[in-house]
């Protein structure tokens, strides 16, 4: 099993209704991210999805890819989208209902899928894996679901990558160090090839993005998040917390605010 650190408000055992709005918020912020765009098009055209498949989610947050996934197997396949927070699930739901689309969601375990063997044409994991604490046993769960020539799209952040300007080096260095910490898996983007080949998946293409935030604005969930995170943990005061949000909203005012960490993603397929 993973460690005693803390961990994120995704992680399973941090689950908490007071912060589905934050967590939302952070997840609408992303999605609109160019970088997050590009990797989900190329993940998107690396799978395929085809009209009468059936398509799983995995970790389907506020539902939006599986709303692409269902409308890409419409009209007679099947998108699940699976989300263990009930939170972000009922969230999913609303925005589908309200879309009009026909992907549903059900409550579910990433290293236990409600799905059979050999049940999925295409499976999309995206920014799940870092939150695990087993993530092989996810992997293996995704090769279990596919059928034999199904593909999948897996995508996840390595939070050694990320960047942060400007700011005392000091208080830098305590958030993205906090960033690492703050993940079960911190290292995820760049051992996913590895461990969907050892779950004897076959790889057909690696892809890669920055997650750039806008030189000109603050992507303030993220950065409250990490920052009342190394608050608590005292690994910075109050007023350096402070003084990080003025220098971050006076380089924003300037366009010459970096914030950035990279995302990697893997299409592979399970064997004919």
């Amino acid at each position: 099993m993973g460690d005693n650190r803390p961990t994120s408000a995704f992680h399973s055992d941090n689950f908490d209704d007071s912060h589905t709005d934050e967590l939302v918020g952070l997840l609408d912020v992303q999605a609109l991210s160019a970088g997050v765009r590009r990797l989900r098009e190329w993940a998107h055209l690396g799978v395929a999805a085809r009209p009468g498949e059936r398509a799983l989610d995995m970790g389907a947050g506020t539902g939006s890819v599986t709303q692409m996934l269902a409308a890409a197997v419409a009209p007679d396949g099947e998108a699940i989208g699976v989300e263990p927070n009930p939170g972000l699930r009922s969230v999913a739901e609303r925005r589908a209902a309200e879309a009009g689309s026909a992907a549903r969601f059900v409550d579910g375990d990433a290293l236990a899928l409600p799905m059979g063997d050999a049940e999925a044409d295409v499976v999309w994991c995206e920014r799940v894996f870092q939150h695990l604490d087993e993530p092989e046993k996810a992997a293996a769960e995704i090769a279990r679901v596919l059928r034999p020539g199904g593909r999948v799209a897996l995508i996840d952040s390595d939070w050694a990558t990320a960047i942060l300007h400007p700011g005392e080096p000091e208080v830098v260095a305590a958030l993205t160090g906090a960033a690492v910490s703050a993940a079960a898996n911190p290292y995820a983007g760049r051992k996913l090839a590895g461990q969907l080949a050892a779950a004897g998946l076959e790889i057909g293409d690696l892809g890669s993005q920055a997650l750039i935030q806008d030189p000109g604005e603050v992507a303030w969930p993220l950065v409250r998040l990490l920052c009342d995170g190394a608050v608590r943990s005292e690994l910075i005061t109050e007023q350096q917390r402070d003084r990080l949000y003025a220098d971050l909203t006076a380089a924003a005012e300037r366009s010459a605010l970096h914030m950035s960490v990279t995302m990697f993603g893997v299409i592979a397929h399970r064997p004919a």
